[in-house]
């Protein structure tokens, strides 16, 4: 009844799409701040 309701409404569907949207934002953001820091300490050591 659940999983029905989640994957065949309006508002599930957008919910499922928050859920993976926000667990990809939680993969990105560190691989990307830590890409910077990396940068910026090449910079600042040279």
């Amino acid at each position: 009844m659940a999983w029905d309701l989640l994957f065949s409404s309006d508002y599930g569907l957008f919910s499922v799409f928050v859920i993976v949207f926000i667990i990809g934002m939680a993969i990105w953001f560190p691989y990307f701040y830590n890409k910077k820091m990396r940068e910026d300490e090449g910079q600042a050591s040279k």
